[in-house]
């Protein structure tokens, strides 16, 4: 396993933990992966370019902070998840990857590199998310809108997919972002309700929910989106609740995916879900009236996200 989920490399270069919250906790194992889950090692000259324009331009990436399993498919895609406002998000959630501490001041410049890239990739859809940051005002929601403006300006014709934190006690966030006009709002919902303390202890599955409500209510044209991870220790019963609660929210897309676990700090996985099994949820969820609906072993949020948003738009008409 790479030292980077285990250790980071800031702070001037030194050596520092990447999951200092994690450190006390006692070990669990990573179980082999099923042939199913595993994916070969990146090797198209497109994702090395890709690497080189991120680095260039002084980018955070969500697929290499993340530790994404389709980092190679979609880099030689010209494919990039942008991650804004650093790399170091101020909650410890147990499936997470990211670096968690301190971050760094607000980078005012960070809107035009994140547009520049985003023209010079010609992407024709944008996924652009970020780190928690409690420690703001408005949890970064001022700085989201100024990145979507940017890139509006940069690429006029790309489209444009947020996937935000939850804005918890930051009272006009979603109003900002929603506001500015992406083309899809993500909200990641993650887990079930009784897996938040142990999984997402730093969040809260209503306030979630709300978020995602309020932005169908404030932009009722906007897309609106939410995934989930699986294999973490939920019913399927949990599971169909949680769709019907994200349909009463009136969202338009959901994915499911299996949660892979980063390192031996982060929580277990419970159970690898079948082929099958995601079929079966993709059926679910169908049936319960979602437009669109991704799941499958390796679905993450921004997974062919930009045919997705075709697909989405096709399926409203």
């Amino acid at each position: 396993m790479s030292t980077r989920v285990l250790i980071d490399h800031r702070q001037g270069g030194a050596a520092v933990l990447r999951h200092p919250e994690k450190a006390h906790r006692p070990d669990n194992p990573i179980q082999r992966k099923p042939a199913w889950i595993r994916v070969k090692a990146p090797t198209h000259p497109v994702y090395h370019e890709t690497h080189a324009l991120m680095r260039q331009n002084r980018l955070v990436t969500v697929c290499e902070e993340a530790a994404c399993p389709n980092i190679g498919e979609c880099w030689s895609q010209r494919h990039a998840t942008m991650m804004i406002m650093g790399e170091v998000c101020t909650r410890a959630c147990a499936f997470c990857n990211v670096a968690t501490g301190q971050p760094q001041p607000l980078d005012a410049g960070e809107p035009a590199r994140v547009a520049d890239a985003v023209a010079k990739l010609g992407l024709r859809h944008v996924v652009v998310t970020s780190v928690d940051r409690d420690d703001l005002p408005d949890g970064g929601a001022a700085h989201f809108a100024a990145v979507i403006q940017a890139i509006r300006k940069a690429a006029p014709a790309t489209t444009i997919e947020v996937l935000t934190p939850d804005f918890l006690r930051k009272p006009g966030g979603a109003e900002t972002v929603a506001a500015a006009r992406p083309d899809v709002f993500n909200h990641n919902l993650e887990t079930v309700p009784r897996l938040y303390p142990a999984i997402r202890p730093g969040a809260r599955y209503y306030q979630s929910l709300r978020l995602l409500d309020r932005v169908k209510q404030l932009a009722p044209g906007l897309f609106t989106k939410s995934g989930l991870m699986v294999g973490l220790g939920e019913t399927r019963t949990e599971v169909m609740q949680v769709m019907d609660d994200l349909r009463i929210a009136e969202v338009d897309f959901l994915t499911i995916g299996q949660y892979l676990q980063p390192s031996v700090k982060h929580a277990a996985v419970a159970e690898f879900v079948t082929p099958e099994g995601f079929a079966d949820y993709a059926a679910l969820a169908r049936a319960k009236g979602f437009l669109l609906v991704s799941a499958t072993p390796l679905t993450r949020s921004s997974y062919h996200a930009d045919a997705d948003f075709a697909a989405l738009k096709a399926a409203r008409g």
